[in-house]
């Protein structure tokens, strides 16, 4: 393909037609004959090239290459200005009311700057001093008017050469051609709408704000520019129709907005650490992430469509929408009311409509002296009232979604300097919002609350029946001066008012540093790894017949969840979603058996983890709890329950394991005589989930998958298992210090000391508590793996008679076993004794 030229001439810089037509014919020979061709040109200077040298010429330096049958539309980047606003109320533009208004915008389209009127230097733009745009020669102002597209498309064009208009027209043939806007677009930033064309990149020699803007970030005035600019140019009568070709001066429909980036969003900005760009979206052009946003008047009159209320004004309210959640079924009211705390709005009736507008500069009315009247209810025709400091909330606090990121709850505080309580108001709002949208909420909100302690009571004669709640006065009338709003208004021939103070600067929110949202990277549907544990009552306040489970995955998914069912092929319903990951590792050493309640100063036992981390704890954290952990055979019912007080790091996710507890919590009577290289070891934390299990499902079969919670259960990514438990919470410790005494007669007399499952770590009792529904014991006699005789008593002791044993027959050897019996789950542990004589 051939390489496109640049040529400089006195009429400019522009391709050379010849060059630009043969690049075409190598276009469309790739792409096809259909392939559309045109050339795009910047709004400042599509419309004509004006030489800087004090000559006056006007050339259609653009023509011959749009005249030319080869290309087939006009290309424009269209960043014309929409507005000249200002901070403040006395600047030009200011009667329109607000920069976001769609009027005020749409005015600027064939309007405004390049229209109407121009600047003629820095200075007179500064003081906003306007020259009008003319030409009083020949009648053709829309030659100097860059916005004046209408007039250039419908026109034959003739040049100004040394100010005389050429009598020959340049090639273009008026209405031949449709326009295309290759490029419209405002960045989201203050007064975007006063140069669209200005962006920030600090990296860039580009890099500007727009004229007389803050620099802050303003999704707002971007909504209103495309929606200005979109539904202008797509009313009757603005777009005409050509008796050239078949279509509208404009194709919309080639409308092209900058920018809609291909990242992904909002990996894009977030991950900054990938794209090193990320940082100038918040104030940039993108489109990513914003165009799903509704104007806040769109969200108003839709809520109240839906109630059947249709005399609604929104034409004065501004605000965007990133999200709003509406989970009930509720009265129009109810949802309005979030958006009015978070917007600043009112709603105001009048004459039967509904009016809804922002608060802010906006005065309605003001009273002097004479336009008050003085009723039998008040002693003066000005009532005052300040309301305690105490009853002013000095701190508060929005919990909000939050935007750009996971769309995970934050919170946004904003205090007085001066505030000494730590009471906090409190507000739970379903609105999608960045972090500085949360905090400008919570500043205007607690700037509003001390503002507005000042109150005042007056009454209106029936000629002041116009005004109303919702309306702000201003207040000339002797030491009471200042912007109040009406918020109830008693009808009884005069008008009974109460309004509160306010302040339009508490509408402007505070300088805000944006800051990048939260964002987990991308985990893929891995399968997890599921640990079930039956376990013993660990604090008591579980449900003793439900297990735990224990997941480890990498990468983690963020949440997992856990499906059961009677079934395995239907009935699946969620149990649980796990939230965090446990650590879970394996044994690279062999742990022989110990014993209880005595340190285990052997061996370290080494362990490997596959996330997390291990510490050590001082005796008297472990004494209190600390450092539990379950090792076992990965069965679900066969652990032991031990506590270390070392662990040592010696490589990357791997700790060994010292200075040891062993056979906490019952679990002694379980343990075998050694856990094996390769047994599973599960850190008893918070990455510990106790599922869902019903009483009567104890000791039954059912189905479970599990797997990453943004997948379905039947994704290829669960895990499918069937487990049974016996619910081993319930399962009754093995008695401790058996002991038999052999008596003159012959006779063995048996005595244990019981123990518990539940409360027992008490040292104010004198006894633990039975933990059953009654006490019961079963006592075995056992002769080389055969139960001689089997008994239950209710006493922790049991005399085995002379006669017993002649009748069992039992020689020296024999063994007694006696455990605990609980009515739920019967015995439970056996311990033994072994008889020798």
């Amino acid at each position: 393909m051939r390489s496109l030229t640049q040529i400089r001439g006195a009429s400019g810089n522009f391709p050379a037609v010849d060059a630009f037509k043969a690049l075409a014919a190598d276009v469309r020979g790739i792409l096809g004959p259909d392939t559309k061709i045109g050339y795009a040109a910047d709004w400042s200077e599509y419309f004509g090239y004006q030489p800087q040298d004090g000559s006056g010429d006007r050339l259609f330096h653009l023509d011959p290459l749009w005249a030319d049958p080869a290309i087939d539309f006009v290309g424009i980047d269209n960043y014309m200005p929409l507005s000249d606003w200002r901070d403040g109320a006395g600047h030009a533009d200011a009667h329109w009311g607000s920069i976001y208004s769609l009027d005020y915008l749409k005015a600027n389209i064939e309007g405004g700057e390049g229209y109407d009127w121009y600047y003629g230097s820095a200075e007179g733009r500064a003081l906003q001093v306007r020259q009008p745009i003319t030409d009083g020669a020949y009648g053709e102002p829309w030659i100097y008017r860059y916005k004046d597209i209408r007039s250039w498309w419908e026109n034959p064009h003739h040049e100004r050469i040394g100010g005389l208009r050429q009598p020959a027209p340049t090639g273009w043939v008026p209405k031949s051609k449709p326009i295309w806007f290759t490029e419209f677009g405002c960045a989201a930033i203050d007064k975007g709408t006063n140069e669209p064309n200005k962006f920030l990149d600090p990296k860039s020699s580009e890099s500007a704000l727009p004229a007389y803007s803050s620099g802050v970030r303003d999704d707002l005035i971007q909504t209103q520019y495309y929606r200005a600019i979109l539904s202008y140019w797509a009313e009757p009568g603005r777009n005409p129709q050509s008796d050239v070709y078949d279509g509208p001066m404009l194709d919309l429909g080639r409308a092209h907005a900058w920018a809609w980036d291909a990242r992904p969003y909002p990996q894009f900005p977030a991950l900054t650490d990938l794209w090193s760009d990320g940082a100038n979206y918040a104030r940039g052009h993108w489109l990513n992430g914003r165009v799903s946003a509704q104007a806040l008047a769109s969200v108003v009159a839709e809520i109240c469509a839906r109630s059947g209320v249709t005399e609604v004004d929104v034409e004065g309210l501004y605000g965007l929408v990133r999200g709003y959640s509406v989970a009930d079924v509720e009265p129009a009211r109810a949802s309005l009311q979030p958006l009015m705390l978070a917007y600043g709005f009112e709603a105001i009736e009048r004459e039967g409509r509904l009016i809804f507008r922002n608060r802010g500069r906006r005065q309605d009315r003001v009273l002097v002296p004479d336009d008050l009247a003085l009723t039998e209810e008040q002693e003066s025709s000005i009532e005052t009232q300040r309301a305690p400091a105490a009853e002013v909330a000095g701190r508060v606090r929005l919990t909000h979604v939050e935007a750009d990121g996971d769309y995970e709850a934050r919170a946004a505080e904003a205090i007085f300097p001066d505030e000494r309580t730590y009471s906090v108001s409190q507000s739970e709002l379903p609105l999608v919002l960045t972090a500085a949208e949360g905090r400008a909420i919570v500043e205007r909100w607690l700037a509003e609350s001390r503002v507005a302690r000042d109150a005042v009571r007056f009454a209106l004669p029936p000629s002041g029946l116009a005004t109303g709640a919702g309306d702000v006065v201003r207040m000339n009338a002797g030491e009471t001066t200042g912007l109040y709003r009406i918020d109830r208004v008693e009808n009884a021939g005069a008008s009974l008012i109460e309004a509160v103070r306010v302040e339009p600067e508490v509408q402007v929110p505070s300088d805000a540093v944006d800051e990048a949202p939260g964002l987990r990277p991308f985990a893929p549907p891995l399968p997890v790894l599921p640990v079930f544990l039956d376990l013993p009552l660990l604090t008591g306040e579980e449900v003793p017949y439900a297990p735990h489970i224990a997941v480890v995955a990498d990468p983690w998914p963020g949440s997992v969840a856990l499906y059961s069912a009677a079934t395995e092929d239907a009935g699946y319903e969620l149990n649980r979603l796990i939230g965090q990951a446990a650590v879970v590792g394996s044994t690279e050493t062999a742990l022989g058996r110990a014993a209880p309640g005595l340190w285990d100063r052997g061996a370290a036992l080494r362990v490997r983890i596959g996330a997390g981390e291990m510490s050590s704890a001082t005796e008297p954290a472990l004494l209190a709890g600390a450092n539990l952990a379950a090792i076992g055979s990965g069965a679900a019912g066969l652990w032991e329950l031990f506590q270390f007080r070392d662990a040592v790091l010696v490589s990357p996710g791997v700790y060994e394991l010292s200075m040891r507890l062993r056979g906490q919590l019952g679990t002694d009577a379980v343990a075998p005589e050694s856990w094996p290289v390769g047994s599973r070891l599960v850190l008893i934390d918070a990455g510990l989930t106790q599922i869902d299990l019903a009483l009567a499902a104890r000791g039954l079969a059912r189905n479970y998958r599990v797997g990453p919670a943004q997948r379905s259960y039947d994704d290829p990514s669960f895990l499918h298992l069937v487990e049974a438990f016996d619910g081993v919470g319930l399962r009754p410790y093995a008695p401790a210090h058996l002991r038999a005494v052999r008596e003159s007669s012959g006779a063995l007399s048996v005595n244990w000391v019981r123990r518990t499952r539940i409360g027992g770590d008490s040292w104010a009792s004198e006894e633990v508590p039975l933990g059953e529904a009654r006490e019961e014991y079963r006592v075995r006699v056992v002769q080389a793996g055969t139960v001689l005789r089997e008994t239950s008593v209710a006493l922790p002791s049991w005399t085995y008679s002379s006669a017993q044993q002649s009748l069992d027959g039992v020689l020296p050897g024999h063994a007694i076993d006696v455990a605990q019996v609980s009515e739920t789950f019967g015995p439970g542990p056996f311990t033994r004794i072994t008889i020798d004589d």
